[in-house]
């Protein structure tokens, strides 16, 4: 079983190398690969991604996060990929959790597995930004049709099968679309429990602007949803 844990990251050279590490490499049969997918960064990313992961794939120009993990996955699939993870490169999700996130997979259970902060810990996360969550949550749980605590999340496993089913539309962010296509699709979703720990390293580049994202984000799940 080939486990592709894949890393999207734009101007993230003081964490990324860190996630690299917190990698769990061989686990329950599986033999990990780390990709990372440099968006046009301008800093030393891709020379921490070269000197940490297996691959590194460069967009050149920054593209947005949803191009970003579109290009990613489909590189993923071409590596033969059969379960395909995305983590964040800040460090605020445990790599060390990837086991327990791909199991629902590895049991047959589920074809997409959201890493779920509101049922497990939070370190830190301000009030704005919980509530924003929590918002965009239910807007997408009431497209998909389908109860999520936390849609928002950018630690998933996707299946081999389920990732060749789903188009990125979107240019901004994946995150809602995804689901709601997977939804319509009748693919199975679960959740489990993660940890969310405090930024340490840099800030959101993604959501440094609420309304804006709120938003750019409506509009692509409007027209996912369309």
């Amino acid at each position: 079983m080939i486990v592709t844990v894949m890393i999207p990251a734009h101007n993230e050279e003081a964490s990324l190398g860190d996630v690299i590490r917190g990698i769990p490499r061989r686990f329950d049969g599986c033999k990990v690969r780390v990709l990372v997918v440099d968006d046009g960064s301008t800093d030393r990313t891709a020379e921490v991604a070269k000197a940490g992961a297996d691959f590194c794939l460069s967009l050149g120009t920054r593209r947005g996060l949803a191009k970003a993990f579109a290009a990613g996955m489909d590189r993923a699939l071409e590596m033969g990929s059969d379960i395909i993870v995305n983590i964040d490169a800040d460090g605020q999700y445990d790599a060390g959790q990837i086991p327990d996130l791909i199991k629902p997979i590895l049991h047959d259970e589920a074809d997409i597995v959201l890493g779920s902060r509101f049922k497990g810990w939070i370190e830190h996360m301000s009030s704005s930004k919980r509530i924003g969550n929590i918002l965009m949550t239910r807007i997408t749980s009431f497209l998909a049709g389908v109860h999520f605590s936390d849609a928002q999340t950018g630690f998933r496993a996707i299946s081999r099968d389920a990732a060749m089913r789903l188009n990125i539309l979107g240019e901004y962010t994946y995150v809602q679309e995804t689901l709601i296509q997977a939804a319509y699709k009748r693919l199975r979703i679960s959740e489990v429990p993660v940890s969310f720990r405090k930024r340490t390293a840099g800030e959101s580049r993604l959501v440094s602007n609420l309304p804006g994202y709120a938003l750019r984000a409506g509009m692509t799940m409007l027209q996912t949803y369309r």
